[in-house]
């Protein structure tokens, strides 16, 4: 086997393709690294401003402590305990319409929103009613709301509860976690038990928002100018709209579905700010190009195997043959495609970069094969099948969901086409070094020579030599 030219020909090829590798790992690199600029973009846009925001209240916080009898030693002990009862609203409506202006730093940019928040809850303080008796002392109440990030409020009014108006206060009292704004009551007006409050926050983030339903029933209600937007996190919207001119979205959901309310049972909660369910939309493009080249890019083996075994397979067929360096120069050109790609798409969005990038490169290997072939139909015919395997792969991209199913029946195509082509083609002969140079047997001395075999297409034995 190891004497057969037809196997060091298809190890040249194989270390050729592997070869090609090199370079399409040094492009992963430049993604991440290119990538990685962006993400640094967005965190100074997001310093200067704010970052994602994630709002949760209102909540009333109230403060109480309480005389606890415990035994040590045997010894009975008495002491106070400090703690915090949490009321939850019953009924919790916010609704707004912040808008998105894109700010920029070079060619990267971030999605910064800016807009009102109109907060609305009905709360019922029976549950108060355990803590009034001897032992217990009541602290001052307050209603909290918290955020990820408090440099983005603008502004917010005073707190209203029926006639009267009640200031906000920096702080909020749910951890570490959470920072926010607090406005203070008085046991005199959780004595009304059932009461309604508003405010209107004025809030400014980055990339996306997010508001925890923390009422026994919660909505949200956005609208915006941002056309793309992105419903992720554990609750989708009941309702949205979406067109070129932004969306509308509604959430709705309760405490049956969500279970929040469990998070605030006891009295002394160990409340994770970041892992509670929330109403989210994220704000991003509507084509993330890094991601979409990198996928692009993940097929670069298919395509540079499939141009080297075209090649292959024309020598076969025909009497021309193609030297490794070339091979080697059009695997480049291939792997070209991938940096114009990422190159061209910072500054004119994938579609168009993907446009030039595969015009570009397939005018380049069709002039460069019409010289190597022989002719500009055959150079012609490789650019065009290279045009249709750059078209399948932008809609492999394209379409995610579908792409194991257009890749597969690609494949079986591909395969398809290659046993139609080699099926009468005798590969014992290509395989023969003697037939393959042309050259005569060395153990035969008599002036009988070897009858040359005939190749597909009626060519001499030229048609099977190698790179000699």
């Amino acid at each position: 086997m190891f004497k057969s030219v037809l196997f060091w020909k298809i190890a040249t090829l194989l270390g050729l393709i592997l070869l090609m590798m090199i370079p399409k790992e040094m492009l992963l690199n430049v993604i991440s690294e290119r990538s990685g600029y962006r993400q640094s973009v967005i965190d100074k846009v997001s310093d200067s401003t704010s970052r994602s925001q994630k709002i949760l209240g209102p909540l009333i916080v109230v403060p109480y402590s309480e005389w606890v009898e415990s035994e040590v030693d045997g010894k009975k002990k008495r002491e106070r305990i400090n703690r915090s009862r949490y009321i939850l609203p019953e009924v919790m409506t916010v609704s707004g319409a912040p808008d998105v202006d894109v700010r920029r730093l070079g060619i990267y940019k971030a999605q910064v929103y800016q807009g009102a928040l109109n907060f609305n809850a009905q709360f019922d303080a029976t549950a108060l009613d355990d803590l009034i008796h001897d032992g217990v002392t009541i602290g001052r109440p307050s209603l909290v709301v918290a955020l990820s990030d408090s440099r983005g409020i603008q502004q917010i009014s005073p707190l209203t509860m029926g006639s009267q108006k009640i200031n906000f206060e920096p702080g909020a009292f749910l951890g570490r976690t959470a920072n926010g704004v607090h406005a203070e009551l008085s046991l005199a007006q959780l004595q009304q038990k059932k009461f309604d409050i508003s405010f209107t926050l004025t809030l400014t983030g980055t990339n996306s928002l997010s508001v925890v339903p923390i009422g026994r029933s919660s909505e949200l209600t956005l609208q915006s100018n941002w056309p793309h937007p992105n419903f992720v996190g554990e609750f989708l919207p009941l309702q949205r709209k979406v067109d070129e001119k932004g969306f509308r979205a509604h959430w709705s959901t309760n405490w049956l579905a969500n279970n929040i309310n469990i998070n605030f049972a006891s009295d002394d909660p160990h409340v994770d700010f970041n892992a509670l369910p929330a109403f989210s939309t994220s704000l991003i493009e509507p084509v993330d190009h890094y991601q979409l080249t990198e996928r692009a890019i993940k097929y670069a083996i298919l395509f540079i195997g499939l141009t080297f075994f075209s090649f292959f397979l024309f020598e076969s067929l025909t009497s021309l043959r193609v030297h490794p360096i070339q091979y080697l120069l059009v695997g480049a050109a291939l792997v070209l495609f991938y940096l114009m790609l990422l190159a061209f798409s910072e500054h004119l969005g994938f579609t168009l970069a993907y446009t030039i990038a595969s015009l570009s490169c397939s005018l380049l290997i069709a002039i460069y094969l019409s010289a190597v072939l022989g002719g500009w139909l055959r150079g012609g015919l490789f650019a065009g099948g290279l045009l249709l395997l750059y078209g399948v792969l932008f809609g492999l991209l394209q379409s995610e969901d579908n792409a194991l199913l257009l890749g597969a029946g690609l494949l079986f195509i591909i395969l398809a086409a290659v046993m139609v082509l080699t099926r009468r083609l005798d590969w014992y002969q290509v395989a023969n070094p003697q037939l393959l140079t042309g050259q005569k047997s060395s153990e035969t001395n008599t002036d009988k020579t070897v009858d040359k075999p005939v190749a597909v297409g009626g060519s001499n034995t030229d048609a099977f030599r190698l790179w000699d």
